[in-house]
């Protein structure tokens, strides 16, 4: 994989070694769609039962349910930690304690590595293993393996999109006041605050900086899309009827669904889509909080299920001014203002929201 000049990884075949097996096509899940004959999805609200646990995850708390599960049956875990410069990649848990290291929403691309091979070796050795990651991740894990293992849960998330490293490695050196000063930890999700508007910590040394996710400057850009991944933009993993088994995701518009699940300190969204997904899901229930609800009505709150986000016009000139040279916390401040023609239209939109409800 070699890196672009906006931070992205991409596939590079060295034509000195490739042998012409076309494998590397046969199983990208672009060319070569993986297929599920289609199933009744079922979704449900739910939250840990666990305070302390939902408190330290992203939303309800429910990945860290089935891992503590797999992990107590000799199995296998893997998903996106950060390594030691606090960069994203897939890593490999065998133990509960690790569970930290994975919990929680990263929200950058992630370097997958040569996880798969370590999953697959898993397998085949009859582990247990559960498998998280985004769509496009979890699809390319199943087009690798190429068949069906009856030890294998994985579960996807309702992504936004995911942002580029270069800006994440940028945005992290700038927010150190010196080369000398470490950062501790990072969590994106904190709940200080509460979970809707969740904040960006980051523990440094001598000093805790904490900012909103209207606030916090690489948030804004995320979520105005200025920097994602270009495929990002057209997604083709974005569907109802997914290749995991459990999709996970924040149950944004729980207030409105279901109001007395509504505590401001996280709710998940889980939607099952195997009769593997919901026997696992369905041993661990007496863990959890639960409520079936309608899927097609949580997807109205909860839409990056199905639909990519809009393309940013201003993402090509935000990326070449960045390769210029330009500071980093400066350009975003400059790409994420917000016009007043389109303050006036957000006030309205909102208010017209309030009045349909």
């Amino acid at each position: 994989m070699k890196i672009d000049n906006e931070g992205f990884w991409y596939p590079n075949i060295d034509k000195n070694e490739c042998i012409n097996c076309n494998l590397c096509e046969k199983v990208c899940p672009i060319i070569n769609p993986v297929k599920r004959v289609d199933s009744k999805k079922i979704a449900y609200a739910s939250m840990n039962k666990d305070e302390q646990v939902r408190m330290k995850s992203s939303s309800g708390g429910i990945f860290s349910i089935l891992a503590e599960y797999i992990i107590k049956n000799n199995g296998v875990v893997y998903g996106a930690g950060f390594d030691e410069d606090f960069n994203i990649k897939h890593k490999r848990i065998l133990y509960s304690t690790d569970l930290d290291l994975l919990r929680g929403s990263k929200y950058v691309q992630s370097s997958i590595g040569d996880i798969y091979k370590q999953v697959k070796n898993d397998l085949e050795n009859n582990n247990p293993v559960l498998f998280t990651g985004t769509p496009c991740q979890v699809e390319g894990l199943r087009s690798y393996l190429r068949k069906e293992y009856v030890n294998l849960i994985t579960m996807d998330f309702i992504c936004h999109g995911v942002p580029s490293p270069l800006v994440w490695e940028k945005y992290l050196k700038k927010m150190k006041k010196s080369k000398q000063e470490n950062i501790k930890n990072i969590y994106f999700r904190n709940k200080d605050i509460g979970w809707k508007l969740f904040s960006l910590k980051i523990i440094f040394d001598k000093r805790i900086y904490s900012n909103d996710l209207n606030n916090d400057l690489f948030m804004k850009g995320f979520l105005q899309d200025v920097y994602l991944r270009p495929s990002c933009y057209n997604c083709k993993f974005k569907k109802i009827n997914r290749i995991s088994d459990i999709t996970v995701a924040d149950f944004w518009g729980i207030e409105n669904i279901l109001p007395k699940m509504d505590d401001d300190k996280g709710t998940s969204l889980i939607v099952i889509h195997s009769e593997k997904g919901k026997q696992l899901f369905d041993k661990l229930s007496e863990t959890m909080i639960i409520n079936e609800v309608d899927l097609n009505e949580a997807i109205k709150y909860n839409s990056s299920m199905i639909r990519s986000v809009k393309y940013n016009e201003k993402r090509n000139s935000f990326f070449a001014e960045l390769n210029s040279g330009k500071e980093l916390t400066d350009l975003i401040r400059i790409y994420t203002k917000i016009s007043f023609e389109k303050r006036v239209k957000n006030k309205i939109k909102s208010i017209i929201k309030r009045l349909i409800r």
